[in-house]
């Protein structure tokens, strides 16, 4: 005898059941693995003593589902590390290293939950230092779609040799499991957050843009005799008005002054056009990338300049460079690499 499912006698466990094997049955496929082990267990547990569901319980069940999800007013991030990531950035240094200390596992819990919580990139650089046995445990132990995006970012050969290694896994104890996880912990989930949000080349390159020319251009002659490859970091970090030619695209440059005061973008122009080839060149492609009419305007005015005071020059130009970051930061343009703007420009 067939026993059909008395709608009064669910609970909500049942309901879940009912659900997901309704979703499954449908082609899709929800993320159970996010769900506690436990959960996990319980949840293939009550699907498999399910008995014939009938169509009105069914409608029933699937309809206060989708009643509850329209009810659903802000989906949240699940679980503290995705909280993290959501307010990377807006929140200090500190407080992350305070959250990550007291979300590591403790005794008697899984460590496999805080490796798995390191980023792909991260993790690439971890196993590479590790034997390819114990990179072999790791890569298993990581959900499936990780672990694939994590081979792909290390070498062929290395991923390959670890491959090969996961079938040598086979027989590895629980025990050494949980041992080789809580060594990945203490290793490499456990260090300090920086003090500066920044790296140090960014640090040092945001305080010479705001410097003036000739303190910029001692510092970095110092630099290169001193640490070149600082150097090099601190160069990249640095933008200036004779970048604007080689960094910004033309068709942000409208967006960009369009928050700068018509008088201020023309002294800058002015300025640029009596300072290096750089901030000339800046200066005319900052012109010809706007609208003729508003060019035009620009060009008008700057033939009333007579004579410009560095400091006035300085103001002006800080105002563009100041527009063209917040633009940056908004994410409404991109900047050009200068690597790339150099390639481009030999080409």
């Amino acid at each position: 005898m067939i026993r059909v499912i008395d709608a009064a006698t669910l609970d909500q466990r049942r309901k879940a059941a009912i659900v997901v094997s309704f979703l499954l049955s449908d082609g899709v496929r929800p993320p159970l693995a996010a769900l506690p082990e436990d959960s996990q267990v319980a949840l293939t547990r009550e699907m498999g003593r399910l008995p014939l569901v009938d169509r009105a319980t069914l409608d029933t069940v699937i309809e206060e589902f989708a009643d509850a999800l329209e009810g659903v007013g802000l989906a949240l991030p699940s679980g503290e590390e995705a909280a993290l990531a959501a307010v990377s950035g807006h929140i200090s240094p500190a407080a992350v290293a305070r959250l990550r200390a007291e979300a590591l596992p403790r005794p008697g819990s899984d460590p496999w939950v805080a490796v798995a919580a390191l980023g792909t990139t991260e993790l690439a650089t971890v196993l590479s230092r590790e034997s390819v046995e114990v990179a072999a445990v790791a890569l298993s132990k990581l959900p499936a779609g990780k672990a694939a995006e994590l081979l792909g970012k290390l070498p062929g050969p290395l991923a390959r040799r670890i491959t090969v290694a996961v079938s040598r896994t086979a027989r590895i104890a629980p025990e050494a499991v949980l041992r080789i996880g809580w060594a990945l912990v203490e290793e490499h989930c456990n260090t300090p957050a920086p003090a500066f949000a920044q790296a140090p080349g960014e640090r040092l390159g945001a305080i010479l843009n705001s410097s003036k020319p000739a303190t910029r251009d001692e510092v970095l002659v110092g630099l290169d005799a001193e640490d070149s490859a600082f150097a090099a970091e601190v160069r990249k970090a640095i933008f200036t008005f004779g970048h604007l030619a080689r960094r910004l695209k033309a068709m942000d440059v409208p967006k960009v002054l369009r928050n700068v005061e018509t008088r201020v973008a023309a002294l800058a122009m002015a300025a640029a056009q009596r300072g290096t080839p750089a901030e000339v060149e800046s200066a005319e492609f900052l012109l010809a990338s706007l609208p003729q009419r508003l060019a035009d305007s620009i060009r008008e005015e700057i033939a009333t300049f007579e004579r410009i005071k560095p400091a006035e020059a300085d103001a002006a130009q800080t105002a563009v460079l100041n527009a063209v970051r917040e633009k940056v930061a908004s994410g409404d343009i991109e900047l050009a690499d200068e690597e790339d703007a150099e390639g481009s420009a030999t080409a």
